[in-house]
């Protein structure tokens, strides 16, 4: 048997939407939420159109010009926006009936390409017991018929099954959102072996080590260490019939281990060292997890997931900025200072879900309502964004 994708109703207007305007074909991203039962999806969105499409010459319709590369950079873009729990499900096509024949090869192939670049960016393994199907959605621009399959990630010489595709009305309004601050204090030596202007690197490696502490750390969700089988809702009330979106927040501590095990043995190794990378401030971390009888270890792993995707993250967005302005060839390494970008939540309209961004000190509001624009297809109102931290370094 198949997986069972429930999809948020609104979604189904936007496909519906956006069939109207294809010519020929029009692909996304499907976001939302792995359960060990069924898949959620919260959002569509379509890939952003790149500039020199509209002055493509006038042919006969076809795939072979479909950009991959553009449609990966999209998903590890929107992945960046994406907080605890919430990942990149899938990807949708819609076309005219002469493509439904080559679209679903299409589909195939973006998704294992999407999985491989998000992939290489993450500083954690998924888990063995790990959903790792991920959803090909065609639909026909003329007749409006849905086909989803799915293919798993994990084997590339996976082939097609089916997949239920369902809409259900406000899907997300009694999800849980758990939140955390993580004071970090990393501090990276650059070996003197290691060429100085390799920082990027460096700081990877640095930030590798600093993911498996986190990986190790105890989780306390609302004062309390639960057992990571029981269930995350275990005692608490359900309000039945209530349709508004209504989160249940819990607040979590996260508390790192100091030392290893007294019974794991340590070695210390001398390594002479040009200097060192420290990045320091508070982050602000957040989760969401399904209301069906989530378990504590899902919500704890969806948590642990967003503060290492944050950290991570921004040293990225930050080194791509650098780049940008002072070019790659920089020589000079002195102290400096770098602020790295502040993180902000946006609401979803309709989902107690919120999504989030990165932004920098001197960068305007204008700039990131563009961005979600882009990248989320969501106009965004300046007062809906909500800063949710002071700045780090």
């Amino acid at each position: 048997m198949g997986r069972t994708y429930l999809v948020e109703e609104s979604i189904g207007q936007y496909l519906t939407e956006l069939g109207t305007k294809v010519k020929p074909y029009v692909t996304g991203l499907l976001i939302g939420q792995c359960s060990p039962q069924r898949d959620y999806v919260i959002r569509a969105v379509r890939t952003p159109p790149r500039e020199q499409q509209q002055e493509e010459s006038v042919g006969p319709p076809q795939l072979a010009s479909l950009d991959e590369e553009w449609i990966t950079t999209h998903a590890s873009q929107v992945s960046r926006m994406l907080p605890g729990g919430l990942l990149v499900l899938g990807v949708f096509m819609i076309a005219t009936p002469e493509l439904a024949k080559d679209g679903q090869n299409a589909l195939r192939k973006l998704i294992f390409s999407v999985e491989k670049s998000l992939s290489k960016r993450r500083l954690w393994k998924p888990t063995e017991e790990e959903v790792s199907d991920r959803a090909a959605l065609q639909i026909c621009s003329t007749t409006k018929k849905v086909v989803c399959r799915t293919y798993d990630v994990q084997d590339p010489k996976s082939s097609a099954k089916p997949a239920d595709w369902k809409y259900q009305s406000a899907l997300t309004a009694s999800w849980v959102a758990l939140g955390c601050t993580v004071n970090v204090n990393i501090h990276i030596p650059l070996l003197a072996t290691s060429p100085n202007h390799d920082l990027e690197k460096n700081t990877k490696n640095g930030l590798n080590r600093w993911s498996k502490q986190i990986e190790d750390s105890v989780f306390l969700i609302n004062g309390q260490v639960k057992d990571e089988d029981m269930e995350l809702l275990e005692g608490q009330k359900k309000f039945k019939g209530n349709t508004q979106p209504s989160t249940q927040f819990s607040d979590v501590k996260v508390l790192t281990q100091l030392r290893q095990a007294a019974s794991a043995r340590s070695t210390a190794t001398v390594q002479v060292c040009s200097g060192s990378i420290n990045l320091r401030g508070a982050v602000k971390c957040r989760a969401y997890i399904h209301s069906n009888k989530p378990k504590v270890k899902e919500a704890i792993q969806a948590l642990k997931r967003d503060i290492i995707n944050t950290l991570s993250d921004r040293c990225e967005i930050l080194f791509e900025d650098l780049i940008l302005n002072e070019g790659p060839q920089k020589k000079n390494f002195g102290r400096e200072y770098h602020v790295l970008p502040q993180r902000l939540f946006v609401p979803v309209a309709g989902s107690s879900v919120m999504l989030s961004d990165y932004k920098f000190g001197d960068e305007a509001a204008g700039e990131i309502q563009e961005r979600f624009v882009e990248m989320l297809d969501q106009p965004v109102q300046a007062e809906d964004m909500h800063i949710a931290e002071d700045i780090s370094t």
